[in-house]
């Protein structure tokens, strides 16, 4: 990557996984990219569970084949109703191979990810690097300026905000955002177990919310445990001997022997929604266009289809001449996104609510559904593929989603 002109057609803000998949993929689209982000070292161990359509964009941008071998393959995702509740829901497995499929996707640890996306960033010579961060974004009529923590100042004729939680992008655009706090917290950390997964992904649902085992290569897994606020502090204030007994014990011991290893995060939930996915000449990818809880793998699964999208629109744009910024293009953006985004993210709140719910017709409603799924072999062919992609969304390129 180079440093040349301060005027580009698209800058991106920020440089986690999907940002760093958009720079990449728009740098492909032939404008001229900027990639604002510092440099940092992926701080904790936390994985992420790739699903299909994902595999195939990181695979087209040439990523994937720099990482695939630190990932493992999730063949089956095993649902598990563990709430002791009178009214349970029956266990359901979905397979990889009834709709034709080797794998759902892929566990990674983030790390590795990180490192493949950036490896294959520095090889664009069309995607200049600020190694540092956005201090200031202002949106104007032809273009956006941007200053660096550094000084630096570059432009715009677009800009896409992948700066996360607190976007500093959305606050310049004057998006609004929709937040509501779930009274529930995720502890994730990863173990090692004396059984095999076998490639498959358990599911136990507990009062509290899911507690997720992802295989990851060898016998290991990522765990991802959700459960109350007070719960999770509880657990995260265990020593690496308790929390592994703990673990085995809600694992019910299908793995055996149960050893945490170092590295421990918590975070509280919540979801939120812009009330667009983009204006002023500003639009959002991953976190900063939508936050949900860890439910169904589809939090970086999402911000990539936003990556894949926008760079969609940017190309088409670009071919027919057009300001890749201006209103109407990023409409076709809003458009592309706006079914998928609230779509899954109103199945993933149901999910959630369902589960927590101590009222019983709705107790008996989610058995009643489940059941169902689990039963009637078409319906269930029908939610494994709608879980991996929306069967809905427009053909894309080939080789992506």
């Amino acid at each position: 990557m180079n440093e040349a002109s301060d005027a580009y057609d698209v800058a991106i803000v920020g440089g986690g996984p999907a940002g760093l998949a958009a720079a990449i993929a728009l740098a492909e689209t032939g404008a001229t990219t900027a990639l604002i982000a510092s440099r940092a070292p992926y701080a904790d161990n936390r994985t992420t569970a790739l699903l299909g359509g994902s595999i195939d964009f990181l695979r087209a941008l040439g990523v994937w084949s720099r990482c695939e071998d630190k990932a493992a393959a999730l063949q089956t995702m095993r649902m598990v109703d563990d709430t002791g509740r009178l009214i349970r829901a029956p266990e359901v497995r979905f397979s990889a191979a009834e709709i034709g499929l080797e794998v759902f996707g892929y566990n990674i640890d983030n790390r590795a990810l990180m490192t493949a996306l950036e490896q294959r960033a520095s090889e664009l010579s069309s995607l200049t690097r600020f190694d540092a961060e956005a201090d200031t974004i202002s949106p104007g009529d032809a273009d956006v300026a941007i200053r660096t923590g550094d000084g630096k100042s570059l432009s715009a004729r677009l800009v896409i905000g992948a700066d996360g939680r607190q976007s500093r992008c959305r606050e310049a655009a004057g998006i609004a955002v929709t937040r509501r706090e779930l009274n529930q917290a995720a502890l994730t950390f990863n173990i090692g177990h004396a059984r095999p997964h076998r490639n498959i992904s358990t599911e136990f649902h507990t009062p509290q919310g899911p507690c997720v085992f992802v295989p990851l290569p060898g016998d290991r897994c990522s765990v991802v445990w959700v459960a109350a606020p007070k719960e999770a502090e509880r657990l995260i204030a265990l020593t690496d001997d308790e929390l592994s007994e703990a673990t085995e014990r809600q694992s019910h011991s299908i793995l055996g022997r149960v050893k945490v290893e170092p590295g421990r995060h918590l975070f509280p939930l919540g979801i939120e929604q812009p009330g667009q996915f983009a204006q002023h000449r500003i639009a959002l990818v991953g976190e900063a266009a939508h936050v949900l809880p860890p439910i169904g793998a589809q939090g970086l699964n999402m911000g990539l289809r936003d990556a894949a999208d926008i760079a969609d629109v940017v190309r088409d744009a670009m071919v027919s001449g057009e300001d890749p910024g201006a209103p109407h293009v990023l409409q076709r953006y809003g458009r592309a996104r706006r079914a998928d985004v609230r779509s899954r993210m109103f199945a993933i709140d149901m999910a959630n609510r369902s589960l927590l719910s101590d009222f019983l017709p709705m107790q008996s409603l989610r058995a009643a559904g489940l059941h169902l799924i689990g039963s009637f072999g078409p319906l269930r062919r029908i939610a494994m593929r709608e879980g991996l992609a929306p069967s809905w969304r427009p053909t894309r390129r080939a080789g992506w989603f």
